[in-house]
């Protein structure tokens, strides 16, 4: 079986969006907001971590995206596991785990798991995230 980001590769449409979720991760380990955007429909409704807690479109999500990326010092380490696709020809979802590691601009480290579920669909034959939920586990 051929490999995608060194795992089998998934065949079909779960595939298509197996390879959207890593080539996510890698725009966002790489920093590149132009690449990472490429990634979420225009009308994208994200719940995220950092207020705003509730973001609305594209151009709201990358505001959030360079400031974050603004606050960490070279790449960021971003290792996703358990990744999840469930998918038809339109509609997709992925949830995975993922843990951020990197160091910060202004000095210290960061070191946290999130969780991520996406809703995608497909747009002009490329595969979009139309919403998004991210957030961190807890110990209780």
């Amino acid at each position: 079986m051929p490999e995608l980001y060194g795992r089998p590769a998934l065949l079909g449409v779960e595939g298509e969006v197996y390879a959207r979720v890593y080539s996510l991760a890698e725009a966002i380990r790489d920093k590149s907001v132009s690449r990472v955007m490429e990634h979420y429909s225009p009308d994208v409704l994200v719940f995220d971590l950092q207020p705003p807690l509730e973001v609305r479109g594209a151009t709201a999500y990358r505001k959030k995206f360079d400031r974050w990326f603004g606050s960490m010092s070279g790449r960021i380490a971003y290792e996703i596991s358990n990744v999840h696709v469930s998918a038809d020809d339109t509609n997709a979802f992925s949830h995975y785990l993922s843990h951020v590691t990197g160091a910060r601009a202004g000095g210290g480290r960061v070191d946290y798991w999130v969780r991520v579920t996406s809703a995608w669909r497909k747009v002009h034959g490329e595969w979009v995230v139309a919403h998004e939920h991210i957030s961190l586990p807890a110990m209780m």
